[in-house]
């Protein structure tokens, strides 16, 4: 891939973010003819608004950039990215910092950049785009390293399921832990059964490529112990509690669980924190076959519990279930799970909000803390423990869904939750992994969630490399 940030120039022209409060300033600082021009063009510092100077012969001498102010820095944090579409081809650099600071500076160079991804499979895209160069103040190799790990799981997202099935998937894992020499391990098909993953392999049996498990382990094995967790269905038609085709159109997202995944993984490794990371992806196509799993079905699961199988479509939690008691045996320091996992979440908190689960106030506190930080945002949902009965099994140790309509995102939470038993601190994450519409930072089309706030939260509470 080559380098996201533009080499160092002389020539690269001036972006001045501007605010209502030091507009007037800047404006009397400009050369005459620039000011005019300004004010002749009715530029008004508000969010997202811009206004090309031009200098003497007519080229682009600067770009003025409206901000709403500090009190909405972190609501306008990676706005700089509205910039990437509208500006012509050319060399850019941030000639002040805008209101907050470092931090702020920072947030929108990464907006910036995160506004430069393209999916170009399919549909090859040679328009230039204008480049930035790197704030000398700022680690322009670690923003390249976030901005990498979530464009690589940004394609994994956008690919389609005939060119990102299990297969695909599990070659695209194991490439990566190639990458940063981690240790790997995969178990396909039947040998699920003979190695007690046995809801893995219920969901994914019907499917034209075998369910498994991708297992990498990377750093020092004194480390503070580091468990991911995200759930790799490739595509969910539901099963036999089949959806309406008009829920499938976005199934090809359901692995977003083990991008983010693989996107967070990538910056840790990329960073070379000191922890001992591993990482499980439990990968499957939820299909219709002769062999799929029924409605009423029981099964046994890795950690013991016998599983009703009260709607197929809730596929998701199952396969987490296995490899969340694998990971869970050897008492990990920190372990978070990522799934695409109810629409219940995305009718309470929408497309942009994911909510996350955990027991721990005093994680929970963190994660809220490290996502306002880096612009990453996440809303905390109780396990409210009144609902736990509603997954209670009548023949069976538990059911995959509650006995009513509500709560769906939170009766989720509580079954991973049974599953989990010896980690120190873990938090379950239901993002979505799609952007409806193009916001700064955040292209149309699959996206990665809370990724870059648990590196943050990570890496502060582990530090950084020696």
């Amino acid at each position: 891939m080559p380098k996201l940030f533009a080499a160092p120039s002389k020539l690269a022209i001036p972006v001045w973010f501007v605010t209502k409060e030091t507009w007037p300033a800047l404006r009397d600082k400009l050369p005459k003819r620039q000011s005019a021009f300004a004010v002749a063009s009715a530029f008004a510092p508000k969010a997202g608004t811009h206004c090309l100077l031009p200098d003497t012969d007519g080229s682009l001498a600067g770009v003025l950039f409206g901000l709403a102010g500090e009190e909405a820095a972190w609501r306008d944090a990676l706005i700089a990215g509205r910039l990437v579409p509208v500006l012509p081809e050319g060399t850019y650099r941030f000639a002040n910092e805008p209101p907050g600071g470092l931090p702020a500076l920072e947030l929108a160079t990464l907006g910036w950049l995160l506004s430069t991804y393209r999916f170009t499979r399919y549909k090859p895209n040679s328009s230039k785009q204008p480049r930035l160069v790197a704030p000398d103040s700022l680690d322009a190799a670690r923003l390249e390293q976030m901005a990498e790990a979530q464009f690589l799981a940004r394609d994994l997202v956008n690919t389609p399921t005939n060119d990102m099935g299990p297969d695909a998937l599990e070659a695209a894992a194991l490439a990566l832990a190639k990458q940063f020499k981690a240790k790997a391990t995969v178990i396909r098909g039947d040998k699920l059964l003979d190695q007690n993953f046995p809801l893995i392999h219920a969901v994914g049996r019907a499917g034209a490529q075998a369910p498994r498990l991708v297992d990498f382990v990377w750093g020092p094995a004194k480390g503070p112990k580091v468990t991911l967790v995200g759930k790799g269905v490739c595509f969910d038609t539901g099963g036999l509690d089949i959806k309406p085709s008009s829920a499938m159109l976005l199934m090809k997202k359901d692995m977003a669980g083990a991008a983010t995944a693989m996107a967070l993984a990538r910056m840790i490794m990329a960073a070379e924190l000191p922890v001992r990371l591993r990482v499980l992806l439990p990968i499957v196509e939820n299909s219709i076959a002769g062999n799929a799993f029924r409605p009423g079905d029981i099964y046994p699961s890795r950690k013991g519990h016998t599983v009703e199988i009260g709607n197929t479509d809730a596929e998701g939690r199952l396969i987490l279930a296995d490899a969340l008691a694998l990971g869970d045996a050897e008492s990990p320091d920190l372990m978070f799970v990522f799934a695409t996992l109810t629409g219940a979440a995305r009718v309470a908190l929408g497309p942009d909000l994911p909510p996350f689960f955990t027991m721990d106030d005093g994680l929970a506190q963190e994660i809220a803390q490290h996502g306002t930080a880096v612009a990453d945002p996440v809303w905390r949902l109780p396990l409210w423990e009144p609902y736990d009965s509603l997954i209670e099994g009548k023949i069976s140790t538990i059911n995959n869904v509650s006995n009513g309509p509500f709560a769906g995102s939170i009766t989720a939470a509580l079954f991973l939750r049974r599953f989990i038993e010896k980690a120190r601190a873990w938090a379950h994450f239901d993002i979505y992994g799609w952007n409806p519409s193009t916001k700064p930072g955040k292209p149309e089309g699959g996206d990665i969630q809370t990724a870059r706030l648990l590196f943050d939260l990570i890496e502060a509470r582990c530090g950084k490399a020696t």
